[in-house]
């Protein structure tokens, strides 16, 4: 029979850890390479708690799963947390991560766009509420357009590739590695959003998560930090676990890896106001229904 010590112990362990951690991940970036290696996986499972992966094409999604509860943990573009804080959204931010390139505007090696201002009157593919809507916006803003001047055209990644393929949509804005698969299938970089301006995505969690198992949380961002720091220094290696994990063939997942920035740290000053900026863009816009506070979404946590 159990001690009463030793009950007050489980009772305790329980009280700290969740019996699972669902993290929700897409097919690039320091999730893939942490799913690969298995040593947060070994982490948790010393804490008793058992870790499972949940894939997804998109950043919306995986917000609107982790909005009701589905997943816990997830890492996304600049643009989904806008459009979920501003429906309400149960997440908060929990760490930043710049990005310094693998994402931009492709067009057909065919194409007469030459130049942003060529948009003008084109069918644009991108998913909605992403990083690439993001980046679509400003490209526009960059060339004098407005938001109506081109016909947006709303789809997931692999359905938007498929449209770019067959010429159904005149330019696609995209993210790695779909961008590279894009790029090494004869698609011509019109704009890379480091061209355009500042750009970061974000790890976010469920905010009743959050707030149950800051410790667990704290621990599993430093060592997803770890996991960024060693990637920053081991491309190949990075590059074939991408390819491993996500079925996307090595020479793709190379180009991803050999410019992705993995870096995971706080969410500083300057990246709070950077985000604020998108969302203020999307409110102007109306693409957002009401103005939003992004530091009233960050864990505070995080920051001490």
């Amino acid at each position: 029979m159990e001690s009463l010590v030793s009950l007050s112990r489980h009772a305790r362990a329980e009280a700290e850890n969740p019996r699972e951690l669902r993290i929700g991940y897409q097919k690039n970036g320091v999730l893939v390479i942490a799913r690969q290696q298995a040593v947060l996986q070994q982490q948790l499972a010393q804490r008793g708690v058992e870790l499972k992966w949940v894939e997804f094409t998109s950043g919306p999604p995986l917000l609107e799963a982790m909005n009701v509860g589905s997943i816990d943990l997830g890492q996304v573009g600049d643009t989904p947390p806008i459009f979920a804080q501003a429906a309400g959204a149960a997440v908060v931010y929990v760490a930043g991560q710049p990005i310094t390139n693998g994402q931009g505007i492709l067009v057909r090696p065919d194409s007469d766009i030459r130049t942003l201002a060529d948009l003008k009157g084109k069918r644009v593919g991108f998913t909605k509420g992403s990083s690439a809507h993001n980046v679509t916006v400003i490209a526009l803003e960059k060339a004098g357009l407005g938001y109506g001047d081109i016909a947006p055209v709303y789809l997931s990644p692999p359905d938007a590739a498929a449209a770019f393929t067959r010429g159904s949509i005149d330019a696609w804005a995209v993210w790695d590695p779909y961008f590279a698969i894009g790029e090494k299938h004869g698609g011509r970089i019109l704009v890379e959003a480091s061209a355009l301006a500042k750009t970061n995505s974000f790890y976010l969690a469920n905010r009743g998560f959050a707030a149950r198992y800051p410790k667990l949380l704290s621990a599993v961002i430093d060592s997803l930090a770890e996991t960024a720091l060693w990637a920053e220094n081991h491309r190949d290696q990075v590059a074939k676990a991408l390819a491993d994990v996500t079925g996307v063939e090595l020479a793709v997942q190379t180009i991803a890896a050999n410019r992705s920035s993995f870096a995971i740290g706080k969410l500083t000053d300057d990246i709070v106001t950077t985000q604020q900026a998108v969302a203020d863009r999307f409110h102007r816009l109306g693409l957002i229904p009401r103005p939003i506070n992004v530091r009233a979404a960050v864990w505070i946590t995080s920051q001490s």
